[in-house]
């Protein structure tokens, strides 16, 4: 069976690991933590970035100093993973979907102001498969409007908008390190800050409400509770993990590259046939080949080319059902307009194995069998 996906593995993981246990530094904001905290940092320009649990925490975090609380209003789309909604549900905030683009499948921006109102507090982009949501309008929206931006950028780590790392362009960022994606620690996550002001609160809401990082920086003599907050801190293991991966970045996303550019040359001819969709990347985009998909006719086309491909030893998958049909979406949130692509692309849309390591062998093979299904 060719995988959907492998959590990636480079070999210097369990070396690294060994290394923090013999450090006897096991919990949170230990070397590797501080080495991933700085490799993101560099990498995409922002002022600070922590480590955090898991992308959900950090976007949790980012409700938290954001201010977002009973009675707000933050927007951003349907199609997205759960998280993007739970954080601000969390702090008593509606969420409110508008609808995608069909192309990139990301958040349609020329649909964003008509959904503001007096309660507005943020708008939330998802880069989509890591490609960059149309930043200078929503930036321009958000200026206008006195609104946050916090992106998520679960996908998008590498990825850039116009030369801008994601992540980095609004006033928050939020990646992910689960085992699905390009980098991962198993569970994990990282804030991004765009402007200094937050990196103080944001230390004190990880660190469960103290200035535990003011006290290790021998800045307060002991440290105390000084505010509300929670346990977003990782373990220093779980970094050691990340970190070996961080340090092969351009290795495992040039491995990716090749794999996302193999299928787009085999799958090119079904796409002019008429029979399939492929990624569309805008011009100003570099993305990071975090997944390849294909889109088919309809829903019905989709299961059966899912059913096909697995009874060939392929796992390929659906993705996202849009928030706004899901029971918590109905009583938690509202959408906003109407719903002209976020369901119809949503049950068209089937992604196919991607991670480092896939071989060519297997790609070849995967899109043979793609072919033989429309053949069929």
């Amino acid at each position: 069976m060719i995988c959907f996906n492998v959590p990636p593995f480079t070999g210097n993981e369990m070396n690294y690991i060994k290394q923090a246990v013999e450090a006897q530094k096991i919990c949170g904001d230990g070397k590797f933590t501080k080495n991933c905290n700085e490799w993101i940092e560099n990498k995409t320009g922002c002022k600070k970035a922590l480590l955090t649990t898991s992308c959900t925490h950090a976007t949790e975090l980012a409700a938290l100093l954001a201010e977002i609380g009973p009675g707000d209003e933050v927007i951003m789309p349907s199609y997205t993973f759960v998280s993007t909604a739970d954080a601000f549900v969390l702090r008593g905030a509606t969420p409110v979907f508008v609808d995608i683009r069909p192309d990139t499948m990301n958040i349609d921006e020329n649909k964003i102001e008509e959904a503001i109102t007096d309660k507005t507090k943020a708008i939330v982009p998802v880069h989509y498969a890591g490609v960059g949501c149309e930043m200078d309008t929503i930036m321009d929206i958000a200026k206008r409007h006195n609104l946050l931006v916090i992106e998520d950028a679960a996908q998008g780590i590498m990825s850039t908008y116009k030369g801008k790392a994601l992540g980095s362009i609004g006033d928050f960022g939020c990646f992910s390190f689960h085992e699905t994606k390009n980098f991962s620690m198993g569970e994990g996550g990282a804030i991004l800050m765009r402007d200094e002001k937050y990196i103080e609160d944001a230390e004190i809401f990880r660190e469960k409400g103290t200035d535990r990082s003011k006290f290790f920086r021998g800045q307060v003599d002991k440290y105390r509770w000084v505010n509300f907050g929670s346990s977003y801190l990782p373990s220093d293991m779980n970094a050691a993990y990340l970190w070996a991966q961080l340090e092969m970045a351009d290795e495992i996303t040039k491995d990716r590259m090749d794999s996302w550019q193999q299928y787009k040359e085999l799958l090119t001819d079904l796409a002019e046939d008429g029979k399939i969709e492929l990624p569309y990347i805008p011009e100003y985009c570099e993305h990071n080949a975090h997944m390849f998909y294909i889109k088919v006719k309809d829903i019905e086309e989709r299961g059966k080319l899912i059913s096909y491909l697995k009874e060939n030893d392929i796992m390929a998958v659906f993705h996202y059902v849009p928030l706004h049909s899901a029971p918590a979406g109905l009583k938690y949130a509202r959408f906003s307009g109407e719903d002209v692509y976020t369901t119809k692309e949503s049950d068209r849309l089937v992604r196919l194995p991607l991670y480092y390591g896939l071989t060519e062998d297997n790609v070849n093979y995967i899109c043979e069998k793609v072919h033989d299904f429309f053949r069929a």
